[in-house]
């Protein structure tokens, strides 16, 4: 192999675990959103889209 070859796998090594990183965080973080939304809706906050009998 030569050493173009051997940069080229290293790149696209890097980037897919940089990708999954990425898409793990992300994952993460929309589950604590979505414990924090429940945690806040139990608590009886409202949210502002809510807008219920609000005029327009």
């Amino acid at each position: 192999m030569s050493a173009h070859v051997l940069y080229v796998a290293a790149a696209y090594g890097i980037s897919a675990l940089v990708l999954a990183a990425l898409a793990l965080w992300i994952l993460a973080d929309q589950r604590a959103r979505r414990r924090e939304l429940a945690a806040l809706e139990a608590a009886g906050v409202r949210r502002r889209s809510d807008a219920g009998d609000r005029p327009r």
